[in-house]
């Protein structure tokens, strides 16, 4: 207890002088997005990409980031990548481009309890320690699950201003952050409300009008949903909590079928709901400790179990398994690629990066690629020429990125068809 409060005391008189030491400087133009509605009805067209059907690695660079990067994600226009550091209770904004640090999002500290995963039992912790995050509103919203306080908070990417003054509502629980610019410019302190979602938030998923939010709840195993509404504090509204009966973790909303899934890790299924009332539809039963969840174009179900070391391509009316492959020890977060060919899979204890081209019938691996340090988050960045996978690494704090060239076969491709038993699209 005593060696726990020391830390604790030495990390709250490091917070005093915040300094962003981790890159030269560097000054980009932001490019500024549609003003922010209450409910998104502009139609955000996503860029055609240019047939490919190769990746060939072509080089690789690290980037350092900050203690427990949990999780990394880009915005919808690929300009940015935000990476969420559970231990360094903040959030680095990376130039794409330029890969290097933009921005630091710095929660000030305070005392709360934690959780040990390999003792199974509450600790002296922070309560600012952000796991994972979903943007919204023309990439103006960024939503942050903070582990150990039960809630989320909404930081509003491209107006500092709106989150300098400290709110006066009622009953409000606010928390303070930190903007240091990597340009030197003198930092800015700001205010977000936490919005009370469950006992240690996890993943965070919105739909694509920007109207709703899923946050799985590890400890109170549940999924909340919440209303956005960008113009009125604190930004979003808790609109039910649904029981998941076991731990959930993975969300993926499927806008086109108007479905979400929730991978229950503690168990042995995916929760669907119904987009349309937010309420349970159906129970796909599944192997066990499913841990991450993405849909392609199709609607098919690709799942991460973390236990078995295995990656599942399922259907998602019967929930029967369609294809797996095996992977390095414990896969966690998967991404697919824009056209929907490739799958990337992180491997937390097998120290890499995998990546399997989905055929019409299971995957093959083209690449297993080593990435120390205990890899755990991954997003990727595309354009007509290059892929890029970039890579957050839980122990060592940094972020690797993997850059590949696209190639297309002189043959055609055939997009992938689901086997037989398979509902097309139209009958979801």
């Amino acid at each position: 207890m005593r060696k726990n409060l020391f830390f604790v005391v030495i990390f709250l008189l490091g917070f005093m002088t915040v300094s962003c030491n981790k890159s030269k400087a560097v000054i980009e133009k932001r490019t500024e997005t549609s003003k922010v509605s209450k409910v998104d009805t502009l139609v955000i067209i996503k860029p055609i990409i240019k047939p490919y059907s190769h990746l060939t690695l072509d080089s690789s660079i690290v980037l350092q980031s900050a203690p427990g990067t949990k999780s990394v994600l880009f915005n919808s226009s690929q300009s940015r990548l935000y990476a969420l550091n559970l231990e360094g209770l903040s959030i680095y904004e990376f130039g794409q481009a330029s890969k290097q640090l933009i921005r630091e999002f710095k929660f000030k500290p305070s005392i709360g309890k934690g959780w040990n995963y390999d003792d199974a039992k509450e600790i002296i912790s922070y309560r600012e320690k952000p796991v994972e995050a979903a943007i919204s509103n023309h990439d103006s919203i960024l939503w942050v699950s903070l582990h150990n306080n039960g809630g989320i908070t909404p930081i509003f990417l491209q107006d500092v201003l709106k989150m300098k003054t400290v709110p006066t509502h009622a009953d409000s629980v606010v928390k303070q952050l930190q903007v240091v610019y990597e340009t030197g410019a003198t930092p800015d302190t700001v205010f977000v409300p936490l919005i009370a979602t469950g006992k240690t938030p996890k993943v965070i998923a919105v739909d694509e009008p920007s109207q709703h939010l899923l946050v799985s709840n590890w400890h109170s195993k549940t999924t909340s949903v919440l209303a956005i509404n960008s113009l009125e504090f604190p930004y979003a509204h808790l609109v039910k909590n649904i029981s998941t009966g076991a731990i959930p973790r993975g969300i993926a909303i499927d806008q086109a079928r108007q479905k979400s899934y929730i991978a229950i890790m503690g168990g042995a299924q995916i929760n669907v709901l119904d987009n349309k009332t937010w309420s349970k539809d159906t129970i796909l039963n599944v192997s066990s400790n499913p841990r991450h969840i993405v849909t392609d174009d199709q609607g098919r179900l690709f799942i991460s179990y973390n236990m078995f070391s295995q990656i599942a391509c399922v259907d998602p009316v019967t929930g029967k398994t369609l294809f797996t492959a095996k992977t390095s020890d414990n896969p966690r977060t998967i991404a697919l690629s824009k056209n929907n060919k490739f799958l990337f899979v992180t491997c937390y204890k097998g120290n890499k990066l995998e990546i399997f081209k989905i055929e019409d019938n299971g995957f093959t691996q083209i690449y297993s690629l080593k990435s120390n340090g205990a890899p755990v988050g991954v997003d990727l960045f595309e354009d007509d020429n290059k892929l890029e996978a970039w890579v957050c690494n839980y122990t060592i704090g940094a972020i690797k990125v993997f850059i590949f060239n696209k190639s297309q076969s002189e043959l055609n491709i055939v997009s992938a068809k689901p086997k037989s038993g398979f509902k097309s699209a139209k009958t979801l």
